[in-house]
């Protein structure tokens, strides 16, 4: 899933930065640069972004014009909020519009990084739940509160949900073993993610891991579930 991001700023320099952050984080796009309040609010409609990064303030108002007139008409656009303003009345108005995040500039790549994947691994949670529970209210909206009694505590980039979708890809038994991107293509996320999760698995000793040498081409390293790996 490649989400779409609508950035908004009035500097063209410090738009060009954000789209270039953004285009190094997996799973993003930029769909669109706006640099006035009236073209944020027509490319919005328009192109119906998953998320706009959002300056506060331009010559012609307040970047939260824009805030609100997404919760008006009920657009499932989410917003981060990217300003040099160090007063707590934006920040108070921004959690009052619900945006997903609040950054102040200068914006150090980290802490972009960081939101962004946030944001990545709330929509691949709030799209794959069929029901709700209370557990599953808490996590999406709580999803960093500490683990309830008999819950791993997951490291930072594992959530438990995707991580359960990859233990799920092994429960059937793949005798050749399955490579990153062959996992990431089942559960629908990008092969660095998969990775990520599938090494954390190997390190738990849940799966196992070679380099398999074809014909060809540089050896590929595949993973197996304890089963099927050819030495257990």
């Amino acid at each position: 899933m490649m989400l779409q991001i609508l950035i908004v700023d009035d500097d063209p320099q410090i738009a060009e930065i954000h789209q270039h952050f953004a285009e190094k984080i997996e799973g993003f796009a930029v769909c669109g640069i706006a640099g006035t309040l009236e073209d944020a609010e027509k490319m919005s409609a328009l192109l119906q972004p998953d998320l706009i990064l959002l300056d506060l303030y331009f010559p012609e108002g307040k970047g939260t014009e824009i805030l609100w007139n997404l919760r008006a008409r009920h657009q499932a656009t989410d917003v981060i909020l990217i300003t040099a303003a160090k007063e707590l009345e934006p920040l108070q108005e921004a959690i009052h519009g619900g945006v997903f995040d609040y950054i102040l500039k200068p914006v150090m790549f980290q802490r972009f990084k960081e939101a962004l994947e946030r944001f990545r691994d709330y929509r691949l949670r709030i799209t794959a739940e069929a029901t709700l529970d209370q557990h599953t209210v808490d996590r999406l909206l709580h999803p960093y509160k500490s683990a309830t009694a008999g819950e791993p505590i997951l490291p930072k980039g594992i959530d438990a949900l995707t991580l359960k979708k990859i233990q799920a890809v092994f429960v059937q038994p793949h005798p050749q073993g399955l490579s990153a991107e062959e996992v990431a293509g089942t559960i629908g996320a990008g092969r660095t993610t998969a990775r990520r999760y599938l090494e954390y698995l190997v390190a738990h000793d849940e799966l196992a891991a070679e380099l398999v040498y074809g014909t060809v081409g540089r050896p590929e390293r595949r993973y197996f579930s304890k089963q099927a790996h050819p030495s257990a």
